[in-house]
């Protein structure tokens, strides 16, 4: 499994280090002539295709991948201070068909590293490719589902913010690696995959896109950071205790799933002493000596949260990176010149469990039901009706 974090738009890496959202408001700054325009994805649509750069300007904070793994990790951030705008009226069928149209209109931009450049994709292309790159094709359409919804929620937002973190591009919207959304290309699946299963992958990856299309995840009107990660210890993460923000919706929950059925749920790390003391910085000790580690605090989701090795305090999450550990829920032993450390869970910990996901799929659960499970609070609404604004 791939080490998921997320993605959250901006410097969420909130989601690798971490992204800050920004909500304006609609006015004219006197003497800067900087305008905010409310647009629809209409405009925005039409704004691309002219090769302008267009904005659905929904936020608050951003983050990077670790706020990714970059929002796999993540720095500090700042809740929005403004109130969304008020949302649109509902409208008519033909209205929303009319939208749904002006949605397939919608490019993205993916910078393809190993290649050294540019694809330009549908937006629901991109959500098919990104299912590829980041969820086992094997999972239940359910949680494949949640997926998309969660992918979709970080590119929007991540648009939105013209957010360029990470970028080797500018013209690009987005890599397609763990940096953001690890996204495979649609023609190398069909390479990839032969035969019957080449035909039924593709037909899944497609479904699961379809039955989700347009869909985004929001909170008070605005997409949120949709992070998620491979399998937890049997909780998730508040997203203050990995990262320095706390965000409403992305609290500590139950995930029992994982435990059970997630192949990296426990993992084994062997170092000698001398490493350990190395990798933590510590090569001042003596590397005969034997470790003193002992647990200050644990976290909501039950992950380490401080720890004291010979006197000197790290965070939890510090230990993770500087051993890359699956988690920063660990044990350890310690004989002779070995330090034995057990993991259990793999990634941050912050959002949607994605083996917890396929879990509540197996049990019949729809894909807005996890989603609705794993990110509390939120809506799961159409990008289309979203406020939209735009610099011009």
């Amino acid at each position: 499994m791939k080490r998921k974090i997320v993605r959250l738009a901006g410097r969420l890496r909130l989601l690798g280090t971490s992204r800050t959202w920004s909500l304006f408001g609609v006015g004219v700054l006197l003497g800067a002539a900087l305008v905010f325009v409310r647009l629809s994805l209409a405009e925005i649509a039409s704004s691309r295709e002219s090769a302008e750069q267009a904005i659905l300007r929904a936020s608050s904070s951003t983050t990077s991948r670790e706020v990714q793994e970059t929002i796999a990790a993540g720095s500090g951030s700042s809740l929005p201070v403004q109130k969304p705008a008020a949302r649109p009226k509902p409208v008519t069928d033909s209205v929303n068909a009319k939208e749904a149209e002006v949605l397939d209109r919608v490019s993205i931009r993916v910078y393809l590293t190993k290649e050294e450049r540019i694809e330009t994709v549908p937006l629901e292309t991109y959500v098919q490719g990104v299912l590829a790159g980041e969820m086992p094709i094997d999972f239940e359409l359910e949680a494949l589902k949640a997926q998309a919804i969660a992918a979709r929620t970080y590119i929007v937002r991540r648009i939105g913010l013209k957010d360029r973190s990470g970028m080797k591009d500018e013209q690009a919207d987005v890599t397609d690696t763990i940096e953001h959304q690890v996204y495979i290309p649609i023609a190398e699946l069909a390479r990839k995959w032969t035969g019957e299963e080449k035909k039924e992958n593709l037909a899944k990856l497609k479904q699961a896109a379809e039955e989700t299309r347009g869909l985004v995840i929001t909170y008070d009107g605005e997409p949120i950071q949709a992070a998620f990660f491979s399998t937890s210890n049997g909780y998730t993460e508040n997203s203050e205790d990995y990262w320095a923000q706390p965000l409403p919706y992305l609290r500590s929950v139950a995930s029992p799933w994982d435990t059970d059925i997630s192949p990296r749920y426990k993992e084994t790390v062997k170092l000698t002493k001398r490493e350990f003391y190395l990798k933590m910085g510590l090569s001042g000790k003596n590397a005969a000596a034997k470790p003193a580690i002992k647990v200050i605090e644990k976290t909501d989701g039950n992950r380490i949260k401080t720890i004291k090795i010979n006197g000197e305090t790290f965070s939890g999450r510090e230990v993770r990176e500087r051993l890359d550990l699956a988690s920063s829920l660990f044990t350890w032993t310690i004989q002779k010149d070995t330090v034995t450390i057990t993991t259990f869970g793999f990634g941050h910990g912050v959002g949607m469990s994605q083996w917890g996901a396929n879990g509540m799929a197996q049990e019949g659960r729809k894909a807005e039901d996890i989603i609705r499970h794993y990110y509390t609070g939120i809506k799961v609404e159409q990008a289309s009706k979203l406020p939209i604004q735009s610099d011009s």
